[in-house]
């Protein structure tokens, strides 16, 4: 038994290398939004701009087994990724990361976001940098890799007035990527598994008279570890458009801990040969400790 099991997994990885090789192959005859799904490491030479937007917005939480309804808060992630191709071998890439946000809470509307303001239901600022290395661990499989980034906090306090920015810990991350095309070529499934670290200063807190959070320093994430696992199932009705559907769930372990489960789906097109589009909604179905809502997704990626 033991035997068989072993030549199973040996036909198995030999599938998908034989797979991953005939997919390199054909590159040169597929759109980008085909080729170049965050598993496939560039060219050397070639650049990877995307500027991505995330707009999650909840009006509920749940803690300690209670779920309830609470004024609307809003959170606006605007993310830069730069990468570009270093190796002839194309197994490695260098990048860089950047983090904008806005954040509003109050019962604002969802769009609050947008205004900018500086009043005492919103906050704002760059809040992270984090230098990437995007690299291939296999040389056979070339649809699994792995991107790893240093978090670098530019954010000292988490909370001020109650007001919620960003996580003020710094945090080792890394994202497992592979992705699957299916003989057809009209289907493809991608799966990621992210990990983050977080450590650095503890939260000490102030709160007001009624038990709220009013400023802190440090981070309530420090000393915390994030897994997050994501499958995403795609269509491709066209060689320059695909729509798809997915599924993640967020385990945080250590000193805080909670977890939460989203769906969605959306859809990428290709404007150019180096612009593609991306849509993307998804509702976090469930949760433990967290808030609940819905996120908007819209993003522009060049390749180039």
């Amino acid at each position: 038994m033991k035997n068989r099991l072993i030549r199973v997994a040996i036909a198995f990885l030999l599938l998908i290398s034989l797979q991953a090789n005939a997919q390199d192959d054909n590159d040169d005859t597929r759109s980008n939004i085909q080729t170049y799904t965050p598993s496939v490491l560039l060219k050397k030479g070639q650049w990877d701009i995307k500027f991505f937007n995330n707009l999650y917005t909840e009006t509920e939480a749940t803690f300690n087994g209670v779920k309830a309804d609470k004024a609307r808060e809003n959170y606006l992630t605007s993310t830069i990724e730069i990468f570009t191709g270093t190796s002839d071998s194309r197994r490695f890439n260098l990048g860089f990361i950047v983090e904008i946000r806005s954040n509003t809470i109050g019962g604002r509307d969802a769009l609050s976001v947008f205004s900018l303001g500086s009043d005492e239901f919103s906050r704002k600022g760059i809040t992270s940098i984090a230098p990437s290395i995007k690299w291939q661990p296999i040389e056979s499989v070339g649809k699994f890799s792995v991107q790893s980034s240093l978090n670098i906090p530019l954010v000292k306090r988490e909370t001020v007035d109650g007001i919620f920015l960003d996580e003020a810990a710094w945090n080792f991350q890394n994202r497992f990527f592979y992705d699957y095309t299916f003989p057809s070529g009209n289907w493809q499934l991608f799966s990621e598994i992210n990990t983050q670290y977080f450590f650095g200063d503890k939260e000490v807190a102030t709160f007001d008279s009624l038990g709220r959070k009013t400023t802190s320093e440090g981070s309530f994430a420090t000393n915390t570890f994030i897994l997050n696992p994501g499958l995403f199932l795609s269509y491709f009705p066209s060689d320059k458009s695909t729509v798809l559907g997915f599924v993640q769930h967020t385990n945080r372990f250590g000193d805080f801990t909670q977890d939460f489960t989203a769906l969605g789906f959306g859809g990428k097109y290709q404007l150019t040969d180096e612009l593609n589009l991306e849509v993307l909604y998804s509702k976090f179905v469930r949760g433990e400790n967290t808030g609940l809502g819905q996120s908007f997704n819209i993003g522009l990626r060049a390749l180039f």
